[in-house]
């Protein structure tokens, strides 16, 4: 595995993490997942286009 694959992996475990299912987080909205969406998107975004 690449680089780059367990990267994506850890990302989308963070992604399904941040998921506000908790009721002390259900006030964050939707900022935590929406940030690693992001990262995920990016990092998705490199790969594809092989800079990763």
């Amino acid at each position: 595995m690449t680089l780059g694959t367990i990267l994506l992996i850890v990302l989308i475990l963070l992604l399904i993490g941040a998921i506000p299912a908790w009721p002390y987080s259900r006030g964050w909205g939707y900022g935590p997942s929406g940030l690693l969406g992001l990262v995920f998107l990016v990092i998705l975004i490199m790969l594809l286009t092989g800079r990763l």
